[in-house]
């Protein structure tokens, strides 16, 4: 279950996906083009018709087959469950990784012992991790994620929450606290409770503002329309309401 690697992976890339396969090419590409450390990956199908299982078994990319559409928290919980790095990422399928993304990520972690979940900036998300750049392509991301990216301690940044759509977790997080929540399916929130109970465990959470990543933003969902979107996002902030008794734009 390894790509460019001899022993056990520094980290392991989990990716949901459902029927978005251009996309899905296109998050391994970048991640195959643009990741020195060792890293296994591991797709999680969740149940796609779009040749996706074709496509993973003739780029050998490792993946688990799901029968049905499992949602984003249950098809990271398949991948986290199987993984080996001591470093887990659950990625969206239509993030764009670039130039040392993944080593800086590794280099935060390893300078603060502390902190058990860190994101990156991107283009598009809720929060303190949502910074637009300018560019008009991909062939200009990549050419200015190499200025972005150079690594810079001075650009860690301690926060209450980060965003799932590159959320990169300690193992030793995992085994204490657990998967995450599937009542938050098919998305949305899973990510906030997550940080909210690595953080009551003690973690810290922060972004890694020397890496920047490119999103195109809530594909999976958005095929549904923006009144569905908003039905599930707030039916899963009551359930996040209802769990813990905080509102979550607290933390934001």
């Amino acid at each position: 279950m390894s790509e460019a690697m001899s022993g056990p992976p520094a980290a392991s890339i989990v990716i949901p996906t459902y029927n978005r396969l251009y996309l899905l090419k296109s998050c391994i590409e970048a991640i195959r083009a643009h990741t020195t450390p060792s890293y296994e990956l591991i797709v999680v199908d969740n149940g796609s018709t779009d040749g996706t299982a074709q496509y993973c078994k003739e780029e050998r990319v490792p993946f688990i087959s799901c029968p049905s559409n499992l949602g984003f928290p249950g098809a990271c919980n398949l991948g986290m469950n199987v993984s080996a790095g001591d470093i887990i990422i659950l990625l969206n399928n239509d993030v764009i990784v670039s130039y040392r993304w993944l080593d800086n990520i590794l280099e935060a972690f390893r300078l603060h012992e502390d902190i058990g979940i860190i994101g990156p900036l991107t283009n598009y998300a809720s929060g303190r991790q949502c910074e637009p750049r300018a560019y008009d392509d991909l062939e200009q991301f990549h050419h200015h994620a190499r200025q972005w990216n150079k690594p810079d301690p001075k650009k860690h940044q301690r926060v209450l929450r980060v965003v799932g759509l590159c959320l990169a977790v300690r193992r030793s997080v995992m085994n204490r606290i657990g998967l995450l929540d599937e009542q938050f399916s098919p998305g949305h929130f899973e990510d906030d409770d997550y940080c909210l109970r690595a953080r009551m465990s003690g973690y810290g959470i922060m972004i890694a503002r020397d890496v920047y990543v490119h999103h195109y933003g809530s594909a999976s969902f958005k095929e549904h329309g923006e009144h569905a979107l908003k039905e599930l996002v707030r039916r899963n902030y009551k359930r996040f309401v209802d769990k813990w008794s905080i509102d979550p734009h607290q933390f934001i």
